[in-house]
């Protein structure tokens, strides 16, 4: 078995943005597990959610890894990090080389397409012609589904995980508290990479809030002790939760990556997203998180109804939409009914 390793793809040539502005080269970090077969149609390409990386066995470790679900050992895995993220693809801290300073503000805006795009640069630099399976959970899904759309034939196998077709006015509600969260912190105009982050902590408090519920608070923050008027474990959560983000991430790709998700609209400049939908020619499998309030089963639902021959497998969770991270023996199981029919 070939063991994962992170490399970075240089595309020398400009990258045209849906917004008309030009990347003029860019690097996609990626990471590939097994090794390719082009005769077996081995490839499954996980595309990440919003704040993850391409190590797609470290955070979807219960889906991707050796004697997982998705086993190296028969796959050949391929997961690439979005442009516009920090973890080795071109983002705002990323150097300008038409200047040669960092991006920071002037980094140019992203939609759901322009990730997909770099997926693909991917792909044809890795030669692959054809993949089994495009799958992602939250914004993963979105991905997937775009790039089913875009390049319809590449795909066999199509799963959407927690997603929708077109961003709703609920979700772009949640974005919008997070950005003003970040444009409130008083450094968040400075060109340093640390800039807003005090208010990237307080976006990633109003973040878990769409990540989980009202029931998955109660059982997981209760506070025992009934005399208690201050200090409360949900508090010190939200804390905890904000400050470990702020480590590993930057307000800068927060922002990015915020209104990417917000771009998200399969129907834009296409026609109906009922016609749209109705294009897909991968085999389909949309899979909803009972108590997500973020994307909630309706949204699947709608999906599942209008591509052609899609199947609906609903996951039961306390989580939420976090459950589509937590919930991965019931996710593997249901792709596996999927497979076999």
């Amino acid at each position: 078995m070939a063991v994962g390793q992170l490399k970075v793809y240089h595309h020398e040539s400009p990258v045209h943005l849906e917004s008309g502005e030009t990347l003029p080269s860019v690097d996609i970090a990626y990471h590939t597990y097994g090794n390719y077969d082009p005769g077996r149609n081995n490839v499954i390409w996980v595309c990440h959610a919003f704040t993850a990386n391409s190590d797609v066995t470290d955070w979807w470790k219960g889906l991707v890894g050796e004697g997982r679900f998705y086993n190296p050992d028969d796959h050949f895995i391929v997961c690439a990090n979005k442009i516009g993220s920090c973890y080795g693809s071109t983002g705002p801290l990323s150097t300008n080389p038409r200047n040669g300073k960092p991006w920071f503000h002037s980094f140019p805006e992203l939609t759901i397409r322009d990730l997909v795009n770099t997926h693909e640069l991917l792909r044809k630099h890795l030669q692959i012609e054809t993949i089994h399976t495009v799958l992602g959970g939250s914004t993963g899904g979105h991905q997937a589904l775009e790039w089913a759309i875009m390049n319809p034939g590449i795909h066999e196998h199509l799963v959407c995980i927690a997603n929708h077709a077109k961003a709703s006015p609920w979700s772009i509600a949640f974005s919008q508290s997070q950005r003003l969260a970040i444009m409130a912190d008083q450094t968040w105009n400075d060109n340093h990479p640390d800039a807003g982050g005090r208010g990237l902590v307080a976006a990633r408090s109003i973040a878990l809030l769409s990540y989980r519920n009202y029931e998955t608070y109660l059982k997981t923050q209760s506070d025992t002790d009934n005399n208690k008027i201050s200090g409360f474990r949900a508090m010190s959560y939200q804390d905890y939760q904000g400050h470990k983000l702020v480590k590993r991430f930057n307000a800068f790709s927060y922002m990015r990556l915020l209104n990417a998700l917000d771009s998200h609209n399969i129907g834009r400049n296409r026609g109906t997203i009922d016609t749209v939908l109705a294009s897909v020619r991968a085999r389909t499998l949309v899979i909803g998180i009972s108590s997500d309030l973020l994307f909630p089963v309706r949204e699947q639902l709608f999906m599942t109804e209008r591509i052609p021959g899609a199947t609906f497998s609903g996951i039961e969770s306390l989580y939420g939409h976090d459950g589509f991270l937590i919930e991965t023996d019931s996710i593997a199981a249901a792709i596996g009914r999927f497979y076999k029919r």
